[in-house]
């Protein structure tokens, strides 16, 4: 719900476009809708809590009201955007700050006994692209993230309730994202839930030298090589096929099929 997201911004601005594209999806396949009203990409413009607010809510209230048999996310970094999406029935927070950037927000969830999923981020999304360096890569994420679970903890989030999200794309060169991906085991000694959201982004393109819109091929791969190396959910855009990519590399970890 945001006229500046870097994949689809503007494209479900209008509250019916949004209702019916959540349909969409959820026929396709989806298990979480992710509903947010503030752009996260590079050098995004925060907005007030009040506008993040008025275009979120007239999605998030329907959709609370008629879509039972799916989890309902709202992706905030702030309290009152947060406790107003729960109040309406949202099942879930994604906090792309790792609860950094609101000390209310993991009381709030506690609160409403809801989900949360905390992301590593370094820096603002103003800044996070600039130049963004590590002294160890994977000690000072898991680092982070292990922090955040235990805030969240200790604010009466329920242990079974939260979840981990390295954040491919948030203060990460091209080097850092492919590293994350490939070595994602390690986030497995925090003993949560793995989410990875590679959909689209960046790093793909300068990969495969492909503009925004052309990176499905990329986003199956880094899709299927997550899963492989321990991701429990992907958040993507492209649906049925990335579904699709997410059954067949399920089937090979865990040695299943219909």
């Amino acid at each position: 719900m945001t006229p500046d997201s870097f994949s689809d911004g503007g494209d479900f601005l209008d509250r019916e476009a949004a209702v019916a594209r959540a349909y969409r999806l959820v026929d396709s396949g989806a298990h979480i809708l992710d509903v947010g009203g503030e752009s996260s990409r590079p050098g995004a413009e925060k907005v007030s809590t009040q506008e993040e607010i008025e275009r979120v809510m007239p999605v998030i209230e329907p959709l609370a009201r008629e879509m039972k048999n799916v989890i309902l996310s709202v992706d905030t970094t702030r309290a009152e955007v947060a406790a107003s999406a729960l109040d309406a029935g949202a099942d879930m927070v994604n906090d792309v700050s790792g609860l950094t950037a609101d000390p209310l927000m993991a009381s709030v969830v506690a609160r409403f006994h809801a989900g949360l999923v905390v992301m590593h981020r370094k820096g603002s999304s103003k800044n996070m692209q600039d130049d963004p360096r590590y002294d160890d890569l994977f000690l000072e994420v898991r680092e982070f993230l292990g922090a955040a679970v235990r805030r969240a903890e200790e604010a009466g989030v329920a242990s079974d309730s939260i979840f981990v999200d390295p954040g491919i794309g948030f203060g990460k060169t091209l080097d850092h994202n492919l590293r994350l991906i490939q070595g994602l085991e390690f986030l497995t000694a925090l003993e949560k839930p793995i989410f990875v959201g590679p959909s689209r982004k960046r790093f793909i393109g300068e990969v495969l030298g492909a503009p925004v819109g052309g990176r499905l091929h990329g986003t199956a791969a880094a899709v299927t090589a997550a899963i492989l190396h321990g991701a429990h959910a992907v958040r993507v855009h492209d649906l049925p096929a990335l579904v699709e990519v997410a059954r067949m590399a399920d089937a090979i970890v865990n040695e299943t099929h219909p």
